[in-house]
C-alpha cells in the first residue's frame, strides 16, 4: 500500500516536471508579451519593429552606464536594458548588446584617448559630483551616458542623456527614457542606409561659413553627404540635393535667386531656412553700448508668404531668456544678467522633431505670422514663453535694459512663433508671372520645365533666428557646441537636437521619427503629503506586518487546537 502511494507521487512529480519542461520549451519558440502600462511603456512603434526585423548583419551595441551611479543613472541604465531587451525580441540575434564601464581597466593615457574618441562620436560627458565617504566632501567623476553602435565596419555615437539646459534633473532624465527608442532606432536606421542624403548648405548672399558655424557643418558632415553651392554660380538646384539650407543670409536675393529656390521646390526640394530679418547680433554691442536693428532688405518676403509664413521686422523680449554677465557696481563685480533678446524657445510638443525636446537658445529672434488658405499646413515648432512682447523695428538694442528691472505687464504676449514647419502642395511664387520664353529657357537649362505647382506633398522649415544654429567661441576651448553660453558651458539647450530633427524629418521617409512622440509620465511623491503623511505611514509599514503574523499565528493555533481536541 505505502509502495503503490510513493509510486502514485513519483509518476505526478514526473508529470508536474515534463509539465513544466514542456511549457518552457513552447515558451522559447512561441511566446507573447502583454504591455499593461497606460502610456505603452514597453510597446515599439511599427516603424522601429518593421527596421529590427528587416537586419540583414548584425548590429552591436556598446552602452556606458555600467558602474557606481546615482539612482536616476540606474534607472536610465535598467530602461535601456529592458528596451534592448525588446530590440531582441524582433530582430533576434542580430541585436547583440553589452554594459560597460568606459576605460575600466585602461592605462590613463589609452583611457582618456578612448573618452577622447566617445566625445569625437558625439558622446558627451557628464561631470558627477559623487561623495565617496560620509565624512569627507564630494567630488567630480566624468561619466559619458551615451552608447556606441556598430553595423558592419560602421560606427555611430548617441547620446542617452538629454540636455540639462532648461529641464530640472527628474523631468531631463524622464524625457531621456522617452526618447531611448528613437535614439536607438535612429542610429541603426542610418548605419543601415546604403545612401546617405546629400544635403546642400547654401552660399551666395552672405550666409556664414565661419568658425560661427563650425559645429553646424561638423554636425552636417557627420551626418549627411555635404556639399555647397553657390547660388549665383548655378543655373538651377540639381534634384539630387535632398534638402538646402539657408544659414543666416545677409544680402539681398534677387528675382533670378528666388526663381531657382522656387522651381527647386516645386520639384521636391526641401528648404531649411534660418533667417534674420533683422540686422541685429551680438557682436554689435562687443565695443558699443547700443546699436539699432532694421530691417536687412534680404527680398525673401513675397517667397516665403506664397509658402505661407511672414517673418516680421520686429524682435521677440522674453523673460525667459539666457543670462550675460554685466559689471554691477562700481567694484567691477559681474553678475550674470537675463537679457530678454535672447530669449529661450519653447518647443510645442505639436510635432515629433520637438516632442520631448529641452528648451532652444535664439538670440535676437523675430516673430512669424502664418498665412491662412492655401493646401499648406502649418505646424508651429517653437514659440516664446507665456511672459514675452515684441518690439518692432527700428529697435534700440542697449545693455542698459540688462540693468532696469523688466514690469512682467509689459510682457503680455503668449507663445509667439519662432519657427514653423509647412506642408502641403506649394504653389510657386512665379505662377502666371512669366512669358513663354521665359519657361522655355528654364526648361532648355535645368531639362525641367518650369512647374506652377509642386506634384506631391512637400515639407519646408522657417526659423526666424539664425543664431539657433551658431556657436560661440572660446578662447581656452575654440568653437563651442551650438545651443551653449559662452560664459557658463555647463548650460547646453537643444539647439543641436532640434538642427538634427529638422534635417532628419526632411530627408527621411522611414516612419523612425513617430518614435519621439512616446511619453513617459513622472509619477512624483506629493512632497507636502509625504511631510504631512510621514508619520502615519511610518507607523503602517512597521504595525501591519508584525500584525498579519500575529494573525496567521493566532488563525493557525486556532485551527490546530480544534484538530487535535477533536
Amino acid at each position: 500500500m505505502a509502495i503503490n502511494r510513493r509510486n502514485k507521487y513519483i509518476q505526478r512529480a514526473i508529470l508536474v516536471v515534463g509539465v513544466l519542461v514542456g511549457i518552457n520549451i513552447l515558451a522559447a519558440y512561441f511566446h507573447t508579451r502583454l504591455d499593461l502600462t497606460a502610456e505603452k511603456r514597453y510597446t515599439l512603434t511599427p516603424a522601429t519593429k518593421s527596421l529590427l526585423r528587416g537586419l540583414d548583419s548584425t548590429v552591436t551595441i556598446e552602452v556606458f552606464l555600467k558602474g557606481d551611479y546615482p539612482a536616476n543613472f540606474r534607472q536610465l541604465a535598467q530602461t535601456s536594458q529592458e528596451l534592448l531587451e525588446e530590440f531582441r525580441e524582433y530582430g533576434g540575434n542580430r541585436i547583440q548588446f553589452s554594459f560597460q564601464n568606459p576605460g575600466q581597466g585602461l592605462p590613463d593615457s589609452a583611457r582618456m584617448t578612448f573618452q577622447q574618441y566617445l566625445v569625437e562620436k558625439g558622446i558627451m560627458p557628464f561631470n558627477m559630483q559623487v561623495q565617496e565617504d560620509a565624512n569627507q566632501g564630494y567630488s567630480e567623476k566624468l561619466i559619458f551616458p551615451g552608447a556606441l553602435i556598430h553595423y558592419g565596419t560602421r560606427v555611430v555615437g548617441v547620446n542617452l542623456l538629454k540636455s540639462q539646459g532648461g529641464l530640472n534633473p527628474d523631468a531631463a532624465m524622464n524625457n531621456s527614457e522617452s526618447l531611448l527608442e528613437y535614439q536607438f532606432a535612429n542610429a541603426i536606421y542610418q548605419l543601415q542606409q546604403k545612401q546617405t542624403p546629400l544635403v546642400g548648405y547654401m552660399l551666395g548672399n552672405g550666409e556664414q561659413l565661419g568658425a560661427e558655424v563650425y559645429d553646424a557643418l561638423t554636425t552636417l558632415q557627420n551626418n549627411y553627404l555635404l556639399d555647397t553651392l553657390t547660388l549665383q554660380y548655378i543655373s538651377y538646384i540639381p534634384k539630387e540635393f535632398d534638402a538646402v539650407v539657408f544659414a543666416k543670409p545677409a544680402t539681398r536675393f534677387s528675382d533670378e535667386d528666388k526663381l531657382k529656390i522656387d522651381q527647386y521646390v516645386m520639384n521636391g526640394g526641401k528648404v531649411l531656412w534660418f533667417v534674420d530679418e533683422l540686422n541685429a547680433s551680438i557682436d554689435s554691442l562687443s565695443h558699443q553700448e547700443s546699436f539699432v536693428a532694421f530691417d536687412k532688405g534680404l527680398n525673401l518676403e513675397d517667397l516665403l508668404f506664397r509658402y505661407g509664413v511672414r517673418i516680421n521686422q520686429d524682435l521677440v523680449q522674453d523673460m525667459q531668456s539666457d543670462f550675460v554677465p554685466q559689471v554691477v557696481d562700481r567694484t567691477g563685480q559681474m553678475q550674470p544678467l537675463a537679457f530678454p533678446y535672447f530669449p529661450l524657445l519653447v518647443p510645442t510638443g505639436a510635432h515629433p522633431i520637438v516632442k520631448n525636446m529641452d528648451l532652444v537658445l535664439s538670440h535676437f529672434a523675430s516673430s512669424i505670422d502664418t498665412i491662412k488658405g492655401g493646401n499648406i499646413k502649418k505646424t508651429v515648432l517653437l514659440t516664446s514663453s507665456a511672459n514675452s512682447r515684441t518690439v518692432s523695428s527700428p529697435v534700440e538694442v542697449t545693455w542698459n535694459s540688462l540693468r532696469r528691472k523688466p514690469n512682467p505687464r509689459e510682457f503680455n504676449k503668449k507663445f509667439v512663433p519662432v519657427a514653423v514647419l509647412l506642408e502641403g502642395e506649394f504653389t510657386s511664387l512665379f505662377r502666371n508671372r512669366l512669358d513663354a520664353g521665359t519657361q522655355q529657357a528654364i526648361q532648355k537649362a535645368t531639362g525641367r520645365p518650369f512647374k506652377n505647382n509642386s506634384d506631391t506633398i512637400n515639407k519646408m522649415i522657417v526659423v526666424s533666428d539664425a543664431d539657433v544654429i551658431t556657436n560661440a567661441f572660446s578662447q581656452k576651448s575654440g568653437p563651442l557646441q551650438m545651443g551653449v553660453n559662452l560664459y557658463d558651458q555647463s548650460m547646453v539647450y537643444a539647439n543641436r537636437e532640434f538642427f538634427l530633427n529638422t534635417l532628419g524629418y526632411l530627408t527621411h521617409n522611414s516612419g523612425i521619427m513617430d518614435a519621439r512622440n512616446k511619453e513617459l509620465t513622472l509619477r512624483l511623491l506629493n512632497p507636502e503629503k509625504v511631510k504631512l503623511e510621514k508619520s502615519k505611514w511610518q507607523a503602517i509599514c512597521f504595525i501591519v506586518p508584525i500584525g498579519l503574523i500575529l494573525l496567521f499565528a493566532s488563525v493557525f493555533m486556532f485551527f490546530r487546537k480544534r484538530k487535535f481536541e477533536v
